[in-house]
């Protein structure tokens, strides 16, 4: 259902915190200019663990309106409780979201049987495509080739954002889960491999300060142009690694305020990005060549 580029978006927030609207319309009318494949809101990215409830839902909401059907908009309705997650996942699904984005439950360490009964049971409450996302580096967690292999038979959970770097799983995943199933990298440093391994695309934290370069990268693999990929991905490859200096999301939030694009807020216990890393910071947005 998904392919190319797709941004894990980030929320704009004034400096005391509040949520900046017009930042928002402004970021989303910019990625469809610049031919951004899909949107995701209020993925990690997006700050969701310190949106409560109503602002998240509204946020979702938010974007939807202002993409306006240019692009789909995947929600991020992940939790680790159950009963927040269709909570979430519905209020997405009301809103018109194209699919839901769900993190596995993290900080809790549920076995593979909760994770599979978890997702499953998120499924078969809210009829709205699914796509599962494992990123043990932050939940503690890591979802298993075999379970993905079993939550794929459930017919709404249409893929997954795999965010461990390990290209070898794109195989194996493939194999348990079928052609039809979506498998989409959560890494930008090994974005363009996976891709080239089979995968469909990325959900991607670079796409947020170098969208057209991060579609071009991406689109030029799905079709096998290793050589075009590859160049465009050295260009970004500062971007890949100096936007995790600090926890996501605050260096390309950073980023993002020095280019002109948002507002210098952002929401305890995440600080702004520390001085020492903004020269650091800024040589890569020069050498992607968006500053």
């Amino acid at each position: 259902m998904f392919q190319g580029s797709m941004v894990a978006l980030v929320t704009p927030m004034a400096g005391d915190g509040s949520v900046d609207e017009e930042s928002l319309r402004g970021l989303v009318d910019w990625h469809v200019e610049q031919g951004t494949d899909a949107i995701v809101a209020v993925g990690t990215t997006g700050e969701s663990a310190t949106l409560d409830e109503r602002e998240h839902c509204r946020v979702i909401r938010q974007v939807i309106e202002f993409a306006a059907g240019r692009a789909p908009v995947i929600a991020g309705t992940g939790a680790n409780s159950t009963t927040e997650a269709i909570s979430l996942t519905e209020c997405a699904r009301e809103a018109g979201a194209d699919a839901c984005l769900l993190v596995t439950p993290y900080y809790n360490k549920p076995t593979q049987e909760g994770l599979f009964l978890h997702h499953k049971a998120v499924a078969e409450a809210v009829a709205v495509p699914q796509i599962l996302y494992n990123v043990p580096g932050r939940t503690a967690c890591d979802m298993l080739p075999e379970t993905v292999g079993r939550l794929s038979k459930v017919p709404n959970i249409v893929g997954i954002k795999e965010a461990t770097g390990e290209i070898e799983r794109v195989a194996t995943i493939r194999t348990l889960c079928g052609d039809e199933f979506d498998i989409i990298g959560g890494d930008d440093a090994t974005a363009r491999e996976l891709v080239l391994a089979g995968g469909r695309g990325v959900i991607s934290v670079t796409a947020n300060v170098a969208p057209a370069a991060m579609h071009q990268m991406i689109t030029a693999a799905l079709r096998g142009d290793e050589a075009t990929a590859l160049k465009i991905d050295r260009r970004l490859a500062l971007l890949h690694r100096d936007l995790f200096l600090e926890a996501n999301p605050i260096p390309v939030k950073w980023a993002l305020a020095e280019m002109g694009m948002i507002p210098d807020g952002i929401r305890l216990p995440l600080t702004w990005l520390s001085e020492r890393y903004h020269e650091v910071v800024r040589q890569a947005l020069r050498q992607a060549e968006v500053i």
